[in-house]
């Protein structure tokens, strides 16, 4: 049951703006699931749900950990589309998104799982990755460059 319906959160909220929990409980109960906010509250965490910023510049719950074939992660294009510039500095990297959209992009970032990345923080816009050496931030910057589609 509890499988299903997580299955049933990813496919909601990548069909529906869907900001709060009790829009998702509704769109469950729509769907013949019964849920309470606790309920939806562990799958949101467990699901890695985070909020994303819409086109028109309001929030909904937008997956953390998307994937494509053989488990690869791939970006949504809501956070994608949400980053301004990446920029290697010595040994760190900074990210400028969009306002609000930081901490998301930081949580897919951290999610892909690049060994060379000692840690990262972000803010309300900005990301700062930490790396060993410089040539390795370099590197980490030329992929996320093309994983975000940002070509200088």
């Amino acid at each position: 049951m509890k499988n299903a319906r997580q299955k049933k959160i990813l496919e909601l909220i990548a069909k529906y703006d869907i900001d709060t929990q009790e829009t998702l409980i509704g769109k469950l109960a729509e769907e013949g699931f019964t849920v309470t906010q606790t309920t939806v509250s562990r799958d949101i965490n467990q699901l890695k749900l985070v909020k994303g910023i819409t086109a028109d510049g309001t929030y909904k719950y937008v997956s953390s950990q998307p994937s494509g074939e053989n488990g690869v992660p791939v970006l949504s294009s809501i956070l994608t589309e949400s980053v301004v510039s990446v920029v290697a500095a010595r040994n760190l990297i900074v990210i400028r998104t969009f306002s609000g959209m930081a901490n998301a992009l930081a949580v897919c970032v951290d999610s892909m799982g690049m060994k060379q990345i000692l840690g990262s923080v972000a803010g309300d816009d900005t990301i700062l990755l930490i790396l060993p050496t410089d040539e390795a931030a370099c590197e980490v910057a030329e992929n996320l460059k093309n994983a975000f589609g940002i070509h200088d």
